[in-house]
């Protein structure tokens, strides 16, 4: 059972306790939050012009539809603003930035029904971070870009925070999805053919929290919660933010959520980067979770620049 803490006034170290327990974080929007919200929808709008981004799918061949993503979405990833904006998040909700490392945010898009459900709009089935190589301490951060409604929220499977499922984790190595799959995203249109961690049995879907919150709201939550992509049938495309973030205390301390399930191999603390400065975690600490030598992959995804352009427009395949 999980507890559900709204605009909770506690000390950060406090709040990622409880987190690692498996309960929920939800605040009311904040100046760099809404900010946040501003300058993707200002992007979506650039880029879906004449077309609200909300109903371009209902215009757009999905082929064209994918182009458009493949340029907005590392456009958002990789502008400074973003990271700018979140240095001012974490702020306004009390982190130390000297301290707290987070990777580059991710603009989410959820197509209705079934426009678009793989690659670069993937939906994302039930699933904990940490069968993705995340560390035992990482948080993520969600925020929606336009209102949001029941039917295109995200869920989250509280039963399974203490009750293992059994997974093909044990196939994921997140250097060789680096080094192999990654640059695949603009690529998976009809099917998502990438080979992902999956749960091996039945998920009782039923038993969920959906959260609604209005736009620019946060919720934090550990990356070992169970959740996955609500089946959007709002008529509405949704667009979230994501990013995720890590306290260098509880890595190097290897605190954090009980790992009850995951077997996969390698780490994403080599994407983290200090609020402060932009300056990587240090090798030294990251290196502590590889459980053995790495021999295959790429540590660190390094996006090809530029793969093909777009009308204009140079893109860089760059989505998880």
């Amino acid at each position: 059972m999980s507890t559900i803490f709204f605009d909770a006034q506690m000390s950060d170290e406090e709040r990622r306790q409880q987190l690692y327990q498996g309960n929920l974080f939800v605040f009311s929007p904040t100046k760099s939050s809404l900010g946040l919200c501003k300058f993707a929808r200002e992007l979506a709008q650039e880029a879906f012009a004449p077309f609200d981004p909300q109903q371009a799918q209902h215009h757009l061949a999905v082929e064209r539809y994918v182009e458009i993503l493949a340029v907005l979405k590392p456009k958002f990833i990789h502008h400074p603003t973003c990271k700018e904006l979140i240095w001012a998040i974490f702020t306004e909700l009390g982190c130390d930035t000297a301290k707290t490392y987070f990777d580059v945010p991710r603009l989410r898009t959820m197509t209705h029904g079934d426009y678009l459900t793989a690659g670069l709009a993937y939906a994302f089935h039930p699933h904990r971070d940490t069968w993705f190589s995340a560390p035992p301490s990482q948080l993520n951060w969600w925020v929606p870009v336009y209102d949001i409604r029941p039917e295109n929220t995200m869920a989250f499977h509280p039963k399974y925070w203490s009750q293992p499922v059994r997974n093909s984790s044990r196939d994921y190595n997140y250097y060789k999805w680096n080094k192999e799959s990654r640059r695949e995203a603009a690529k998976q249109i009809k099917t998502e053919t990438r080979k992902q961690p999956l749960a091996e049995e039945p998920i009782e879907l039923e038993l969920q929290i959906r959260i609604v919150c209005e736009v620019g709201g946060i919720f934090i939550f550990s990356g070992a919660n169970m959740h996955s992509t609500v089946p959007n049938t709002s008529g509405h495309t949704r667009f979230s933010i994501d990013f995720r973030s890590v306290h260098l205390d509880d890595v190097v301390a290897r605190a954090g959520a009980p790992n009850i399930d995951s077997e996969c191999t390698g780490t994403t603390l080599r994407d983290f980067l200090r609020a402060d400065d932009l300056v990587r975690l240090p090798e030294e600490i990251a290196s502590l979770y590889d459980q053995q030598p790495p021999t295959d992959g790429e540590l660190v995804f390094t996006p090809v620049r530029p793969s093909h352009t777009v009308g204009s427009e140079k893109v860089v395949n760059e989505t998880r």
